[in-house]
């Protein structure tokens, strides 16, 4: 008897043993879905290009010994087009699906995986949202199968306005955004948050522009100009953004700051350039002049491809992949959405959180201003010779908002 227990003793840490080493070598496919072709291109095809990198770098060393394989599919940012791209990575053997611009598309990739999860038991796929922040995605609209890495619409407003609050130049502020649901949340929060912790400050201006679809900023602008705004907070992105400050500055906007959600994505910072030294300022879950890791990984991705890698989610995904794989010594979706709810892993940015009632990552966040390059804060965007610097840190209590969501965990 004392054999046979000490023989099933034996075989089971054998079997332990074998677990622990069963993704060592193994590929994890990844489906990249975002915008390659419209307006977005040039960001979704930064944000391609640097989540390849990325894997490439921790394909090098990791903790649980896979190997990363990224597929990329264009969207065309339309929900429609996304639940088609899904079907196709699902096809091609992804159990891991990144997207990050819209939150339409993002709404999709949710509603897809609950009814395909459901009804595809051991074929589950896990969905990692790096940038899509509207709040809903992670309250009334909460999924086991997401999880979300950036900090969202409400948390970076959070940050925001507890800067501005101590700015007392702020007295006019214009509100501009994309006219969907992250613009009206950035718009509705501003006020809100504004009124309690500045109700000197007078809204002056609130609208609203197609998103992708606006090519020439000038009469936004000049509603802004003829505002009397001595402040204009944004959340738009991309080519949206870009064009934006492109107008400003060609009418010669240099009385007004812009505080922003997104001011270091491709066509920005070229568009700023010296002129709008000191007068842009952004908030962030960190800059593009960390030191450690992502110091080494933002200078080898300039020196390979010559472009700024600026979206810091795209490591910090695969890194909690890595890290959950170590941890549930697998890379099966349902054991690993299981290991990264509530777990705490060291990131580029420091010690992070995935919160269990709501899978919204925990971080501190940054706010960084536009200034010319060099000291501590080195890094060229776009080899304009300027920088975002960081000028205030947040703890991640903060702006860490509360959740009403109502988590269905699969039995």
């Amino acid at each position: 008897m004392r054999f046979a227990i000490k023989a099933v003793a034996v075989s089971v840490l054998l079997a332990c043993a074998g677990g622990a080493m069963a993704q060592k070598g193994e590929t994890v496919k990844i489906a990249w879905i975002d915008p390659l072709s419209g307006l977005m291109a040039a960001l979704g095809t930064n944000q391609f290009k640097s989540l390849q990198y990325a894997a490439e770098e921790l394909n090098k060393s990791n903790a649980s010994g896979v190997k990363f394989e990224i597929i990329g599919i264009d969207n065309k940012l339309s929900p429609q087009e996304t639940t088609a791209a899904l079907r196709s990575a699902m096809d091609q053997g992804a159990r891991y699906v990144f997207q990050g611009n819209g939150s339409g598309p993002a709404l999709a990739i949710i509603d897809a995986l609950e009814k395909h999860n459901a009804r595809n038991k051991g074929k589950e796929v896990l969905y990692v949202n790096y940038a899509a922040v509207d709040p809903d995605l992670t309250n009334s609209k909460c999924s086991y199968w997401h999880f979300r890495l950036d900090a969202d619409t409400s948390m970076k407003m959070e940050a925001l306005t507890t800067y501005m609050k101590d700015v007392p130049e702020i007295k006019k502020v214009y509100l501009i955004n994309q006219n969907y649901s992250h613009g009206h949340q950035v718009s509705k929060f501003a006020k809100d948050m504004l009124k309690i912790k500045r109700p000197d400050v007078q809204i002056v201006g609130d609208d609203f522009a197609p998103l992708a679809q606006v090519r020439d900023f000038a009469p936004y602008v000049a509603k802004i100009k003829q505002s009397g705004a001595d402040t204009v907070i944004t959340g738009n992105w991309g080519s949206d953004l870009a064009l934006l400050i492109k107008a400003a500055s060609d009418a010669g906007l240099n009385n007004v700051n812009f505080y922003t959600y997104y001011a270091i994505t491709t066509g920005v910072p070229t568009a700023m350039g010296a002129g709008a030294s000191g007068k842009v300022y952004m908030v962030g879950y960190g800059h593009m002049n960390m030191p450690g890791v992502m110091n080494k990984i933002v200078n080898g991705y300039k020196a390979k491809f010559n472009d700024d890698m600026y979206t810091g989610t795209l490591y910090t995904g695969l890194n909690m992949l890595d890290q959950a794989f170590a941890k549930a010594k697998s890379t099966d979706p349902v054991k690993i959405a299981a290991a990264m709810e509530g777990m705490k892993f060291q990131n580029y940015n420091g010690e992070v959180e995935m919160r269990k009632t709501d899978h919204q990552l925990q971080q501190g966040l940054y706010i960084t201003k536009w200034e010319k390059a060099g000291g501590k804060y080195p890094y060229d965007s776009e080899n304009t010779g300027y920088t975002f610097a960081p000028v205030k840190y947040f703890e991640p209590y903060v702006a860490s908002t509360p959740t009403s969501c109502q988590m269905k965990r699969p039995s």
